[in-house]
């Protein structure tokens, strides 16, 4: 019997030691234990994945959550999870389609009159490598759902934050940013061939970008905004790359994504704490991997890069800015 002793001790060692190394690569959890007491919190795409998980943690913390989400049947459910796991009662499902400018125009109107406040928006949903499909309005849908979307409801939601201030904007991005070009001669993938990988890094550095736009406009307002990478996660996210349907890759990739791949409650940490900690109440227009800061690509600190995406994006989605970064809504041509 003894002989077996050695290797599984052996064994406890290499897997109490692959254990601690993925807990490393991960990122731990976040170090914040700041409460979130009387603070509304809007998490878009929180039927599921980092989105869920980011609520959940933010309900454990004691917000008014308000899950922004497209499929109400999944939204309903979610929040009756959370509201179950945590006890908090104020955690309620709203109607939100990224891919409709109208449907971002009605949520917001909706929250403006209801709401009293809004000291946290997390802009977490996203689509990942679909196919080139366009939303309702026209646009690509990655850089529709991803970018364009969060960018209005955000505009629309600015004197709500102001108002509320100090309070924070958490723009969920990705590391694929680095890969991303913004186009600005076909943003909207008309003329090239599309490339569903391309256009999703696109999305993810106008994220970044809108970011740090964002930040230099709420300067002094008690209104901060940060972007992050939260990881990569096992989330329905990828359900697009095929990866998950390949025997190969899970064969032959499972132990690297294992060690490399976040649960989406780590996954959900970044945002969380970009949400609540005190460290970072006057951080903007900054860049975190995980949980921490960390310089973006050099296109994502081009501001003329930066103030020419606001402007079109603006164009595109119908807004006119006057009297500083105050916005409003104009008709769109059909």
């Amino acid at each position: 019997m003894s002989r077996y002793v050695l290797p599984v001790s052996a064994l406890g060692t290499v897997v109490g030691g692959a254990v601690l190394l993925k807990d490393h690569v991960a990122g731990g959890a976040c170090p914040s234990k700041a409460t979130i007491h009387g603070k509304t919190v809007i998490v878009t795409g929180a039927n599921t994945g980092i989105g869920k998980q980011t609520a959940l943690e933010l309900a454990k913390r004691g917000g008014n959550i308000i899950l922004a989400c497209r499929d109400m049947e999944k939204c309903e459910a979610a929040a009756k999870d959370i509201r179950r796991e945590t006890l908090n009662h104020h955690v309620n499902a709203r109607h939100l389609d990224l891919a409709s400018l109208k449907s971002i125009r009605e949520f917001a109107a909706k929250i403006i009159a209801e709401e009293e406040r809004v000291d946290i928006l997390v802009n977490n949903a996203a689509v990942m490598r679909c196919p080139h499909w366009t939303t309702e309005d026209g646009f690509e849908m990655q850089f529709g759902v991803n970018y364009l979307g969060h960018f209005l409801l955000t505009n629309l939601l600015l004197d709500k934050l102001k108002a509320s201030a100090p309070s924070r904007i958490i723009n969920v991005s990705s590391l694929a940013h680095v890969a991303g070009h913004i186009d600005f001669d076909d943003l909207n993938w008309r003329e090239r061939k599309y490339n569903t990988k391309a256009a999703y890094c696109q999305s993810k550095l106008a994220v970044v970008l809108f970011t740090r736009e964002l930040s230099r406009r709420l300067e002094g307002s008690g209104v901060t905004v940060n972007a992050l990478h939260p990881g990569v996660a096992r989330t329905e996210l990828g359900r697009h790359t095929g990866m998950h349907n390949s025997t190969f890759s899970s064969f032959t990739l499972g132990p690297i994504f294992w060690l490399l791949v976040k649960s989406p409650q780590l996954a959900a940490q970044p945002s969380t704490y970009l949400a609540v900690a005190e460290e970072l109440e006057s951080v903007s227009g900054k860049y975190f991997d995980g949980l921490k800061e960390k310089a973006p690509a050099p296109e994502a600190e081009d501001d003329e890069v930066a103030r020419r995406l606001w402007a079109e994006s603006a164009r595109l989605v119908g807004l006119e800015v006057s009297h500083g970064s105050s916005v409003r809504a104009r008709s769109l041509p059909r």
